[in-house]
């Protein structure tokens, strides 16, 4: 493509030093003879490779090939490991190498034609093993048995050849590093030993035959060069220029020739490797993108290492150049940001987002700290921080530390103030001055990214390293990618949480907040939102007190998971308790509940089961529509389901039927409604997580019913839909109250018996230090009933403890009110006083077909009989 090297930034210093040679007409330098890949070699830590090969019967390992420097020298010897070194000044057979290091003499070291298949060199073992098996000088030392001396600090690995099950050989490589192989310098030799294992493939009338070494580092397509940075020169091998799409009569040896056909845009980040002021890093990675003249574009890996002489100025750079798509890499462009929107996608809270953030970026960058923060009006609310822990943030963090997480003022930190103003990525290298709040975050290099979404900036994204660290071209590009795709999701999942939070404001509102205490029992709830979607559901549940010995437990599910759904639920939650409390029967709660979500004009239903318990006498009425059925537990420890005759859902037919079902329940018996969210899912059969829930009720300890409840709860992993469940242990009441009734007959003298009948029952009952206030209070009530209402009157009594209890019921719904004024001229109204004043208790309540007004008295203590005085003087002496 026509580019013009001069106009290219950062070129002009390489070029100044070609200035003094193009001047005197001399022609450029000629290329430097280079075995083919010996550089590749050398850069992966391998100053020699060599190819063994079984022998004849696979008795041994003899040696095929070798590469890298010349390949016999005298004075070499062989060694159990396959390598050693040679007295000096004597002779040994066998080809070899002289392995060498900048600035240290030539160290003489042999490979054996041949080794023993059942000996225990490094070859043998990596050939019978089938592992590599890479060697340090201290582990090498060992192999020697102790004859190696440490100053040769040598590496070696061993790499076994095979392919389809078949071993072909081994592939042993020596390196002059004292720390042993890289990582990334092993990953590249094996992919070199699969390289040449690929050439070994031959069958058993045509045995391999080198070359083979420099063929598969051909196929490996790796490029070498070496760079003078004080004259430009650069020496290029020929697979570097394949690489980069120039022919080698084109290539003059000057920089800007190597990179004509570089992407203007990578040119900055390419320079500055290709260009070291200093020598700040032993080794740099970038990838960058060349257009070949065809048109075609293509990633290419650049990995170099700095040489640098004594006064830290560098010397010459050594690198290599791959085709992405051979060099083994964590993750490319492409990938991270199809995974981290993909990651993002999935993450619905704030939390989910930051922990995507941290995966997404520290790892793969190689950070120490990344910091997410939300913007809210002028502070910073972070949402993580990693490392989590203060002593890992600078002091300015650490200082501020809340309960979870540091929150600031943006105004105190005005790098970050300006790049959220901007919306603008800013990326500071190592050395660069920062104000108190962010010093230390990146001594290495600090990345700071405004995130921003629908126009504005929701947060900020803080990346920063200790150790210097360079941004590639590519490196920001993908941060800025990044920066979009995390304030996007920070804004839905803040929206999600908004929604999260009044949705669980709602469900909070719309169920029992406590349950009450009960004489006879103990019930225990719990509820479990659903994990996807909007978290407020249609399960509910209630405990309803009818009566001093009557309880209603009840227990429904309302179609979907929306805010009507969760309408409907309290809705008919609130129904239902006020049909119970009116004194209903079950059948005809559960009826006049069915009617008025019917009358609601709604498409949802709704599924229930209602139970009505005698507390005194354990018997149950169970009336079932549409719902699951009752679990009980028995007192020995089995476990059943109630064989409850069902109806219909409610809203589904106005005159449905809704039968009642009677069980009786002895003292210990634990009862169970569950809606599904419990007992189905969608990898779950219902009659399978029945089983399981009965299971689970009938290994739990009933003597404490909250454990109980959460044992049943199981593995909230699957848990699809809301979950509501309701337990109560019956117990059965210690002290029965002790009742009588009586109908009052309308006759002139009604309130004269209702008295007797009052008088007689007290007398009866050995209480009566009572009989005067309750006397009282029964003949205003009855007189009340009698005057103001129509229709039978009923008068009961109940003794519970000291506590006397009198109840008249009429037919008239309407409550009796208490007179706002009396005066002396007042022909009635005092009687609710009297009985108000007498009593220690006293309303009224709706009972089905009109209402009960209530009182509650107190049985005095009997006095102490009077001391005789006899007695008194004996005591005291006194008369």
């Amino acid at each position: 493509m026509p580019h013009d090297g001069r106009a290219r930034a950062g070129v002009s210093q390489l070029r100044a030093s070609e200035a003094g040679a193009a001047g005197t007409g001399s022609p450029p330098p000629a290329r430097e003879a280079v075995a083919p890949g010996e550089r590749a070699l050398a850069f992966a830590g391998a100053t020699l490779a060599a190819v063994y090969v079984p022998g004849a019967g696979e008795q041994e390992l003899r040696l095929l090939e070798t590469a890298g420097l010349p390949a016999s020298r005298p004075g070499l010897s062989a060694s159990p490991s396959g390598l050693s070194k040679s007295k000096r000044g004597h002779p040994a057979s066998g080809p070899g190498a002289a392995l060498s290091r900048p600035g240290h003499a030539v160290t003489p070291y042999a490979l054996p034609e041949r080794l023993p298949l059942p000996g225990g060199s490094p070859a043998a073992q990596a050939y019978r093993t089938g592992r590599p098996l890479w060697l340090n000088p201290a582990a090498l030392a060992a192999y020697e048995g102790g004859t190696a001396p440490a100053a040769a600090q040598l590496s070696l690995g061993a790499l076994p050849l095979g392919a389809e099950g078949r071993r072909l050989g081994c592939l042993v490589v020596v390196g002059a590093s004292g720390d042993g192989f890289e990582t990334e310098q092993q990953r590249f030799l094996e992919r070199y030993a699969d390289a040449v294992a690929a050439l070994l493939r031959a069958g058993p009338d045509r045995p391999p035959s080198p070359p083979l070494l420099g063929p598969a580092l051909r196929a490996l397509r790796v490029g070498s060069f070496v760079l003078e940075p004080d004259t430009g020169v650069i020496d290029a091998d020929d697979m570097l220029l394949e690489l980069v799409g120039i022919t080698p009569d084109d290539f003059d040896g000057k920089a800007d020739t190597l990179l004509a056909n570089a992407l203007p845009e990578d040119m900055h980040a390419l320079m500055s490797v290709l260009e070291p002021s200093i020598p700040a890093f032993a080794r740099r990675e970038l990838e960058f993108r060349v257009r070949h003249p065809t048109g075609e574009v293509r990633w290419l890996t650049l990995r170099c290492r700095v040489a640098a002489r004594s006064d830290d100025r560098p010397q010459r750079l050594l690198g290599v150049v791959t085709a992405t798509s051979v060099q083994r890499r964590s993750a490319d462009d492409v990938s991270r940001i199809q995974w981290l929107t993909a990651a993002l996608d999935d993450a619905t809270t704030v939390e989910d987002v930051g922990q995507v953030v941290v995966t997404a970026l520290r790892e793969p960058l190689a950070a120490d700290r990344v910091a997410l923060a939300e913007l809210r009006e002028d502070r910073l609310v972070v949402i993580v921080l990693d490392p989590p822990t203060p002593a890992a943030w600078p002091q300015a963090w650490s200082s501020e530390w809340r309960s979870e997480w540091p929150d600031a003022s943006v105004r105190a930190l005005p790098t970050l103030q300006l790049a959220l103003r901007d919306g603008r990525m800013d990326l500071w290298p190592a050395g660069t001055p920062l104000e108190p709040g962010l010093a230390g975050i990146g001594a290495g290099g600090l990345a700071v990214l405004p995130l921003p979404a629908k126009g504005g900036i929701v947060g900020v994204c803080l990346v920063g390293w200790d150790q210097p660290h360079e941004f590639a071209t590519e490196e920001r590009s993908v941060l800025t990618a990044t920066a979009a795709l995390i304030g996007q999701a920070l804004e839905r999942a803040h929206a999600y949480d908004a929604e999260q939070e009044l949705a669980t404001m709602l469900q909070r509102s719309l169920l029992p907040r406590r349950l009450p205490e009960l004489p006879g029992g103990k019930a225990v709830a719990r509820y479990l939102p659903a994990r996807r979607g909007l978290q407020v559901g249609g399960d509910w549940y209630d405990v309803i007190v009818i009566s001093e010995d009557r309880v209603a437990l009840v227990i429904g599910d309302v179609q979907g998971h929306s805010a009507g759904a969760a309408t409907i639920m309290g809705q008919m939650r609130t129904a239902v308790r006020a049909y119970a409390v009116e004194g209903h029967p079950p059948d005809v709660v559960v009826s006049h509940a069915n009617r008025l979500l019917v009358g609601m004009e709604t498409d949802l239903f709704a599924t229930c089961c209602y139970v009505e318990l005698d507390m005194e006498e354990g018997n149950a009425l169970f009336v079932r529509a549409g719902h699951l059925s009752p679990l009980v537990r028995h007192p020995d420890g089995s476990t059943e389901e109630v064989e409850v005759e069902g109806g219909l859902p409610l809203g589904v037919l106005a005159e449905a039927e809704f039968p009642m079902t009677a069980v009786a329940l002895t003292p210990g018996t634990v009862l169970a409604l569950v809606t599904d969210g419990l007992v189905e899912a969608a990898d779950l059969p219902l009659d399978e997580g029945m089983d399981r829930t009965r299971l689970a009720l009938a290994a739990a300890d009933p003597a404490d019913t909250g454990r109980m409840a959460d044992a049943l709860l199981g593995d909230e992993g699957r848990r699809e839909d809301d979950v509501a469940l309701l337990l109560l242990r019956y117990d059965g009441m210690t002290a029965r109250p002790i009742r009588a009734g009586w109908v009052v007959w309308r006759l002139p003298d009604a309130v004269m018996h209702a008295r007797r009948f009052t008088a007689r029952t007290l007398r009866g009952w050995k209480v009566e230090e009572a009989a005067d206030g309750v006397l009282l209070v029964v003949s205003e009530l009855v007189t009340n009933a009698l005057v103001h209402t129509q229709g039978p009157v009923r008068l009961d009594l109940i003794l519970r403890g000291d506590l006397v209890r009198v109840s008249v019921s009429d037919a008239s719904p309407r409550a009796p009110a208490k007179p706002v004024i009396v005066d002396w001229e007042s022909t009635g109204g005092r009687g609710l006083l009297l009985v108000e004043a007498m009593s220690d208790s006293f309303g009224s309540v709706p009972v089905a077909g009109g209402k009960q007004v209530w009182s509650e008295i107190r049985v005095p203590p009997p006095e102490p009989a009077a001391a005789a005085p006899e007695s008194r003087t004996q005591r005291g002496g006194l008369p």
